[in-house]
């Protein structure tokens, strides 16, 4: 539990009464803004994720992640200092996006398959956007320019790499070691892989009828909290920006800006990407600057992902000890690296058109009505779908790989 100070509360209590009077007095802004969120939430982010948060509650009572952790263990181990059953946690975030690979980590955490600080490596590099937000609304919606796509996933997923490669390194003092540890009795990954998944099963031993409708009582909740902060932070950030906040940080942001030969065009799309990663991304995409510098931007939005997610993520890992301070020190991180990388893998295209300026802020229906170009809801979730099992059948491959290779060494030393 926090720590809490009497100045601490009295400065929270103040920031609550005034952005509800906030809201009263732009009521009608507010509810503009709250019918935007909330669309976005059941057009886009519902139908979305619904399906994997029901699937990997499924698979976690079955026991499948079970045998993905010792089958992975080989990979994640010796690469990132993290057991198998964070591979599962990592490719369902790189797949479905925001917030599900921080829900996979608490619920890791709660069954004791990893440790405090392995959580908290493991939440901060797992919660990435999926790549059709990248390709489809970003590269395409927003900038307009399909070719983008590759630049701006590429980028975002080699820093989410690295960003996990650094966390390998993180080792603080405290480190709750409370895991369930088990002597490897198997012979051989495969048979010891089963064996995880019938105790696994064995010990959760619900019915598949309770299991189902478990997951998706869970699954439901839990999207409802996170339609309450998106409506939660389109409502706050529409109101701070007609209160002047954003004038205020940007006279703050000036200096910091104009050593690093930034347009001053992309603040007010920093200043709104530090809430809402959607808005951010779209103004910087409609700022005046040179496309290099817009398309940097918008990565490091993405890869920072607004505190709007950074709410979701706490709200998944709260009645855990994961601590978020490594957390948001991996977003900054993350935010920096893919602006660096975008700008090295960045190739001018030419006799391509920026689509027209929109308003500053603009309305969500033109997001919503490019996110999916034409793409059904099916097809989106097949896409997903079948991203998702290339994926882990690719970490598999490489994980039974590096198996076989330490094995041959060990054959090799003992002749």
């Amino acid at each position: 539990m926090s720590k809490i100070t009497q100045k601490g509360a009295y400065l929270k209590a103040a920031g609550a009464i005034f952005i509800t009077i906030s809201f009263v007095i732009f009521s009608e802004a507010a509810f503009r803004a709250a019918l935007q969120g909330l669309n976005t939430w059941w057009e886009v982010v519902f139908p979305a994720l619904l399906p994997f948060f029901i699937m990997s509650e499924i698979l976690m009572g079955l026991g499948a992640v079970n045998f993905l952790g010792a089958l992975l263990e080989p990979l994640m181990r010796p690469l990132f200092k993290l057991p198998g059953v964070g591979a599962f946690a990592f490719a369902m975030g790189l797949a479905a996006g925001y917030p599900i690979g921080a829900k996979i980590t608490g619920d890791l955490r709660r069954q004791r398959l990893c440790t405090q600080v392995e959580g908290e490596r493991l939440v901060a590099f797992c919660n990435t956007a999926d790549p059709l937000f990248l390709i489809g609304a970003v590269a395409v919606g927003m900038f307009g320019q399909p070719e983008l796509g590759v630049t701006i996933a590429m980028a975002h997923y080699i820093a989410c790499i690295l960003v996990g490669f650094a966390l390998r390194f993180y080792q603080p003092k405290t480190n709750n070691q409370d895991v369930k540890k088990r002597a490897r009795s198997e012979k051989g990954i495969i048979k010891y892989s089963l064996a995880e998944l019938y105790r696994a099963r064995k010990e959760d031993a619900r019915p598949l009828s309770q299991l189902l409708g478990d997951a998706v009582i869970e699954s439901v909740n839990t999207l409802l909290l996170i339609g309450g902060f998106i409506v939660l932070f389109s409502v706050i950030t529409e109101v701070l920006h007609l209160i002047g906040f954003t004038s205020i940080v940007t006279v703050v942001l000036l200096p910091i800006i104009e050593p690093l030969n930034l347009d001053q065009s992309l603040i007010l799309p920093i200043i709104s990407g530090i809430m809402e990663i959607t808005n951010g991304a779209n103004l910087a995409s409609q700022s005046t600057a040179p496309l290099a510098q817009q398309l940097s931007i918008a990565s490091g939005i993405i890869a920072w992902s607004g505190l709007s997610v950074h709410a979701q993520v706490a709200s998944m890992i709260q009645d855990t000890d994961i601590r978020m301070k490594p957390y948001f020190i991996a977003r900054f991180l993350h935010a920096v690296l893919a602006a660096l990388t975008t700008v090295f893998l960045f190739k001018p295209i030419k006799g391509i058109s920026t689509p027209d300026a929109l308003p500053v802020f603009v309305d969500h229906s033109y997001q919503l009505s490019n996110l999916h170009l034409g793409i059904s809801y099916l097809e989106r979730l097949s896409f997903l779908s079948i991203s998702l099992m290339t994926l882990l059948s690719s970490l598999a491959i490489i994980s039974l790989l590096i198996y076989l290779i330490h094995k041959i060494k060990i054959v090799m030393i003992k002749l």
